[in-house]
């Protein structure tokens, strides 16, 4: 008997390895955007490889989003506020909106990562503040938030090695 349309692999969901940011070669992480690939439409969830040596993305906080991560193999590090903090399988960082937390996932190891990703859906409310990547706030235009509360910054440069 043939599955039904509602129940999927990851691996059949996943996009190309081919996410970078406008402008910049650097390959983050590859997703799988199970969610919307599965038509749900009012929650976000993602599966992400963290190959060693990547991050999820440029180190970012969000305004009206609301967002949940969950370490299923792998021992990542999560930067938050330029400061490292290293996760194990089991692990969950979540981020409540307007905290103006920022934060990434690296892979500084050398073994792949998987993390669920859990949240909302990107909304025309939601604002994003980009403090290590201020070209990359510049271009983004109103999408960005320029009024987030700003946190003290650790010195760490939030990139993987």
């Amino acid at each position: 008997m043939t599955r039904p349309a509602c129940i999927r692999h990851w691996r059949d969901l996943e996009d190309a390895d081919d996410a970078a940011y406008p402008g910049d070669t650097e390959l983050m992480s590859i997703g799988a955007p199970l969610a919307r690939k599965m038509g749900l439409t009012r929650i976000a969830i993602h599966h992400e490889r963290l190959p060693p040596g990547r991050r999820t993305s440029y180190p970012h906080a969000e305004s009206a989003q609301e967002e949940f991560v969950y370490v299923l193999e792998g021992t990542p590090d999560v930067w938050l506020d330029g400061h490292l903090h290293r996760l194990a399988p089991g692990d969950a960082v979540s981020f409540p909106p307007g905290t103006g937390i920022c934060h990434s996932f690296l892979n500084n190891t050398g073994e792949e990562v998987r993390l669920l990703v859990i949240g909302e859906p990107n909304g025309p409310q939601n604002r994003i503040a980009y403090p290590k990547n201020p070209a990359y706030q510049a271009s983004i235009g109103e999408r960005g938030w320029t009024d987030w509360p700003v946190r003290e910054m650790g010195p760490h440069d939030g990139k993987a090695r």
